[in-house]
C-alpha cells in the first residue's frame, strides 16, 4: 500500500512539473529586469567577469532554472542573449533527466558565446551556474534543449 501511494505521489508530482512548464513563463519586463540583476550578480563574484562579459560575442543569461524530481526530474527557465550588453532574443532551457535524483533547486546560468549570428547561437564555450538555492540530490543521465522563444 506504501508504495502504490508513494508511485502516485511521485506522479502527481512529476505530471504537475512537466505540464507547468509554462507557469514559469514571465512577461518581457521581468524578465529583462532578471537577466540585469543576474549580470550584475555575476560580476560581483569576481572582478574578471567583466572582461569575459566583454571578450564574449554574447551571453545567454537565465536567470531562474528550476529543477525538480524524484527519479525523473524536468528542469526549465527563460532567459536572454545579451549581445554587447542590449538583448538580442529571448530563449528557454528545458531538460529531463532519469536516474537517482530527489528535490528541487533553482539556479542562475549564464552561457558565454563566442560567435553568434543571427540565425543560430554557435560555440558556447563557458557555462557558469551560480545563486543556487534549494536542496537536490542528482546522479543521472541528462539531456537539455535551448530554443529560441518569443517575447
Amino acid at each position: 500500500m506504501k508504495t502504490a501511494i508513494s508511485h502516485l505521489a511521485t506522479g502527481m508530482v512529476l505530471w504537475t512539473m512537466l505540464s507547468g512548464t509554462p507557469a514559469f513563463a514571465q512577461t518581457k519586463s521581468v524578465l529583462d529586469a532578471g537577466v540585469l540583476d543576474t549580470v550584475k550578480q555575476f560580476n560581483l563574484i569576481d572582478s574578471r567577469h567583466q572582461d569575459l562579459e566583454d571578450r564574449a560575442a554574447g551571453m545567454l543569461v537565465f536567470p531562474q532554472i528550476t529543477k525538480g524530481g524524484i527519479g525523473v526530474a524536468s528542469e526549465y527557465g527563460e532567459g536572454a542573449l545579451l549581445v554587447h550588453g542590449a538583448t538580442a532574443d529571448y530563449y528557454s532551457i528545458a531538460s529531463a533527466s532519469v536516474g537517482l535524483t530527489a528535490g528541487m533547486a533553482t539556479h542562475s546560468e549564464i552561457v558565454r558565446v563566442d560567435d553568434y549570428d543571427s540565425y543560430k547561437l554557435k560555440k558556447p564555450i563557458l557555462v557558469f551556474t551560480f545563486a543556487e538555492r534549494g536542496l537536490i540530490a542528482d546522479v543521472s543521465l541528462h539531456g537539455t534543449k535551448v530554443q529560441k522563444i518569443e517575447k
